[in-house]
């Protein structure tokens, strides 16, 4: 019998090449602080339950503030370890000695880690995107007001349909960031509870304490259940699908506002600062920054639905499909869309609106005419359908040339054999600044019902700031209590 030929050593080259390398660049990029957070947490807890000595404890506690996170950055992968876990446990090793480092892992494993390093990264970032999108809310809630009056074309089928104000229109993609806000608050409670303890599925038989971690890492609960702490990827998806349908808004807002700044319909003028020219064509003031934010947000979007689409049929249990690979790619997902949001905000905060322009249109081009069948019904009590019908014949016998005065004789004419209307009602309806005013019911653009609006709009902005800094407090005290809990462990051991 043939002698087999040597074993081969771990890692193969290709193995190393196109994961092992590519996965430890990404853990430094995202895990590092995160694992060593855990790293403190856990170690305090081993301690206080009494499942690992304090002197020992506490030598953990001072080999990790001996680490060097520059020396850890910039380590290259050779090889001799398997992932940024192995390789900090091999920098503790030389520090504090094997045995008592080894101590560390006591009651856990990478499993419960990595889904704690997880949902640690993914709650930094739906508090960013949060931060991106209250921003860009206040911003658009001042131009709602600002612009509360300023008359504009409401749109239907891409065909100006009614005269509203631009107030009133802002103030319903303002609406939608708030629906974005609460979606990101409540997925914000699902992903921050710790499932640290779980360890590889079914917890473990020493008497450790997931509470206090949970207190010592920022978290709001534990993520109960073992099993699916592990092996759930629901909480990942829910964050992915609020950031598609926030980023679905986001690009349909700025399609807009391409279109508005366009030559043809010249609504908005983006300022110098935001404007790129062309190396041969002179005159060309192109909107290049709102082409970035839309493309931003369609890349956010599709990486977002990816995170869906490849964890689709995958078992339930843990498995790589939900880690390595997967994990940096919501969070580029949520990086593109902090990028676009940012952008955008800072265009529009120095755009100029040509008000004369959007007012001009708003009173053209038969917009204000359903107001005028309106008027008809009001002032003679005949059905919607014959003064839609009235009206439809003068618009058809106008063609394509519109003009309010001609509207109002021919509709005066087509009433007077059964109904008394005064010419100048007639002729106050076909006024886009009386459309806005006389739709009052909530929800509407006159001012008597969107003001209130824009000013609960402002008030909702605060509420969600105020909700916002509570989240940061939350997770610096938790950090702050890491290093009060270590202090006195230490001053245990030496005697102070």
């Amino acid at each position: 019998m043939e002698n087999p030929g040597p074993k081969a050593k771990f890692p193969a080259p290709v193995y190393r090449e196109t994961i092992l390398a590519p996965v430890f660049a990404d853990a430094k990029r995202y895990f590092l602080e995160p694992l060593l957070e855990i790293e403190y947490a856990h170690t305090l807890m081993l301690a206080r339950q009494e499942i690992m000595p304090l002197a020992e404890a506490a030598a953990c506690i001072r080999a990790l503030d001996s680490l060097s996170r520059d020396e850890i950055l910039s380590a290259e992968y050779d090889g001799s370890f398997e992932d940024l876990f192995f390789f900090l446990e091999k920098k503790l090793a030389a520090i504090c000695g094997a045995e008592v480092a080894g101590k560390m892992h006591t009651a856990r494993s990478r499993n419960d880690i990595d889904l704690t390093m997880y949902r640690m990264v993914l709650r930094r970032r739906l508090l960013q995107i949060f931060e991106a999108l209250l921003n860009l809310r206040q911003s658009l809630v001042e131009l709602a007001w600002k612009h509360r009056g300023t008359l504009m074309p409401a749109y239907t089928h891409n065909q100006p349909a009614q005269p509203t104000t631009l107030g009133h229109y802002l103030m319903a993609y303002i609406e939608i960031l708030e629906r974005d806000a609460e979606r990101i608050r409540d997925s914000y409670a699902r992903v921050n509870r710790n499932p640290l303890g779980a360890c590889a599925i079914t917890t473990t038989g020493f008497p450790i304490d997931r509470s206090f971690t949970m207190r010592l890492l920022g978290f709001d609960a534990l993520q109960v259940n073992s099993y699916g702490a592990i092996a759930a990827v629901d909480y990942v998806a829910e964050c992915c699908g609020n950031l598609a349908t926030a980023m679905l808004s986001l690009g349909r807002f700025a399609q807009d506002l391409l279109l508005w700044s366009t030559v043809e319909f010249g609504y908005l003028r983006l300022s110098d600062a935001f404007v790129q020219i062309s190396s041969i064509m002179p005159q060309k003031r192109n909107p290049v920054p709102l082409e970035h934010v839309r493309v931003l947000a369609s890349r956010a979007l599709f990486e977002a639905q990816s995170i869906v689409g490849i964890l689709h049929n995958t078992p339930f249990a843990d498995m790589n499909d939900a880690e390595d690979d997967l994990q940096p790619l919501a969070y580029t997902a949520f990086d593109d869309a902090e990028r676009s949001v940012r952008l955008l905000n800072g265009v529009v905060q120095d755009a100029e609106f040509n008000t004369d322009a959007m007012g001009k249109a708003a009173d053209g081009n038969f917009l204000p005419v359903t107001e005028l069948a309106d008027t008809l019904v009001r002032e003679t009590a005949m059905s919607f359908h014959s003064a839609h019908g009235i009206v439809s014949r003068a618009v058809r016998e106008l063609g394509r040339d519109y003009d309010a005065d001609a509207m109002a004789a021919i509709v005066e004419r087509e009433v007077k054999s059964q109904y008394t209307v005064a010419r100048e009602t007639i002729r106050g309806a076909l006024s886009a600044k009386n459309f806005v005013a006389v739709r009052k019911i909530a929800g509407g653009p006159a001012a008597e019902v969107l003001e209130p609006e824009i000013m609960r709009a402002r008030e909702a902005t605060a509420t969600d700031r105020k909700w916002l800094e509570q989240r940061e407090h939350m997770l610096a005290e938790a950090r702050e209590t890491v290093r009060n809990e270590c202090n006195h462990l230490m001053g245990q051991v030496d005697g102070y």
